[in-house]
């Protein structure tokens, strides 16, 4: 999947953690050595982030010989990118490939893992991520949820239209919410209205105004077995989302109440991926012409 990095973005990552110089390297006289960087696996993942890696080696100064695409599983032991270069581009750009891999990988093989657990309870059933992750990582965090296999809720406030209490009780209550809706509904027929709901009452209330989504905020799965039932009933086309509160260890459960999807912000939070990393002196046999992407390795 593609999720576009600007070259300013790149060059930020770089020089967060080496603007000025690698001292240490200096003090040790490495700079023109030929030498070869590995990124090794040391669990089951599946991979995310190598096509930035790649980038971030390239703007070093090195070479990226081969690197296995994010959304692809790889086992202990694999190398899951290889780069060349003289040794103060490969050292310039070691620790921030390996920050950004353990942080990307980790993301993605949790949400790969909860996607196939909801997909197990009912295939029809999404699994959807927020915006709600620390600052200044959205489209990391995005390249490494769908590379898990999950898609995005909301990436920002200008995408869709997500009615929360908080405005309704800005707007003085149901029914004026409802009066904007049905103004404007003629001008958003591509938008779909979510509406965020938290009992049976509110999500009736909430389809009544003009929802097309009900969101249901921190119900407890028995809860939503009981009144999703009610709900489709009374207006089978509105689409239910499960948010607040889900994680790996609920999901399924959740999956199993009747929602069409669920919506999650524990995805970003996953434990990072253990990525090893080697380095050694270039021997000449290892020397090759770099290659764009390698779909050689970890294929299932």
């Amino acid at each position: 999947m593609t999720v576009f990095f600007e070259q300013s973005q790149i060059d930020q990552w770089i020089g967060e953690d080496a603007s000025y110089l690698d001292l240490t390297s200096h003090m040790l006289g490495l700079h023109k050595q030929n030498t070869t960087l590995r990124y090794v696996v040391r669990d089951p993942i599946r991979v995310a982030g190598t096509e930035e890696v790649a980038e971030i080696v390239c703007s070093c100064g090195g070479q990226t010989q081969h690197y296995t695409p994010s959304g692809v599983a790889a086992m202990p032991g694999q190398t899951i990118l290889l780069a060349q270069g003289p040794a103060q581009a490969v050292l310039r750009a070691w620790k921030v490939g390996q920050n950004l891999l353990e942080f990307a990988c980790g993301i993605a093989t949790l949400t790969h893992q909860v996607v196939q657990a909801v997909q197990t309870v009912d295939a029809s059933v999404a699994v959807l991520t927020t915006r709600k992750h620390a600052p200044g990582v959205r489209k990391l965090a995005l390249k490494a949820t769908l590379s898990g296999g999950a898609m995005p809720h909301r990436l920002g406030l200008g995408e869709t239209i997500l009615i929360f209490p908080q405005h309704r009780a800005l707007m003085g209550g149901w029914e004026e919410v409802g009066r904007a809706i049905a103004r404007h509904k003629y001008a958003l027929c591509e938008k779909k209205i979510v509406i965020e709901a938290a009992d049976l009452d509110e999500a009736y209330r909430a389809a009544q105004a003009g929802a097309d989504v009900v969101q249901f905020d921190k119900v407890p799965p028995e809860t939503l077995t009981q009144i999703v039932p009610a709900l489709r009933k009374a207006h089978p086309n509105v689409t239910i989302l499960a948010a607040g509160g889900i994680h790996a260890g609920n999901a399924a459960s959740y999956a199993a109440t009747g929602v069409n999807a669920l919506v999650t912000s524990s995805l970003h939070y996953a434990k990072p991926a253990d990525i090893g990393v080697k380095v050694s002196l270039t021997e000449p046999a290892e020397s090759q012409e770099p290659l764009v992407a390698s779909k050689l390795e970890g294929l299932e």
